[in-house]
């Protein structure tokens, strides 16, 4: 079998962005293979995209790989699919996106006790970071959480202004 359908099979069954070492124990294949077997699945579906052949795409999300549906046909798969992040994490990821970088006690100042725990859970999703700062930690958003949400950007003010649109955009 080859070694980029092993890959392709592991990446689609996982449903979540998983390291070399992960792909490497679901598939039995050595290093080299899972990285040779990633580039040329990233190249091909980079073209089939192009070409309007495929919806999905594989990409690089830290040092994770994933395959999920290009921004472009999100919404199409949305209603179907089941969200990763709790819902109760939300408010929390919302305020960490739109203040960053964000002291870790301001945030608490605004939710409470609870960021600990949610700040945890955010840290194991992916979607932030955290740098300690004297007693308390800086807190920041991923790479991954923008191919998450989809952004097409990386740029903070635009996804403050994005972000504030969507919320002003609720209230009305």
């Amino acid at each position: 079998m080859k070694e980029e359908l092993r890959v392709e099979a592991a990446l689609f069954s996982a449903g979540r962005a998983v390291s070399i070492d992960e792909l490497q124990d679901a598939t039995s294949l050595r290093r080299k293979e899972v990285e040779k077997a990633l580039k040329l699945l990233i190249g091909e579906y980079k073209k089939r995209l192009e070409n309007g052949e495929t919806a999905l795409e594989i990409s690089k999300a830290g040092e994770k790989y994933v395959m999920q549906l290009n921004s472009k046909y999100a919404k199409y798969g949305k209603k179907l699919a089941k969200m990763e992040v709790p819902k109760k994490l939300l408010k929390t990821l919302s305020l960490i996106a739109y203040y960053q970088p964000i002291k870790q006690s301001e945030l608490k100042g605004m939710i409470g006790g609870i960021v600990y725990e949610h700040i945890k859970e955010l840290k194991n999703l992916g979607l932030i970071k955290t740098k300690k700062s004297g007693r308390t930690f800086i807190i920041e958003t991923t790479e991954y959480f923008y191919e998450y949400f989809g952004f097409d950007t990386t740029n903070k003010e635009k996804i403050k202004k994005y972000l504030m649109k969507k919320i002003m955009g609720v209230k009305k």
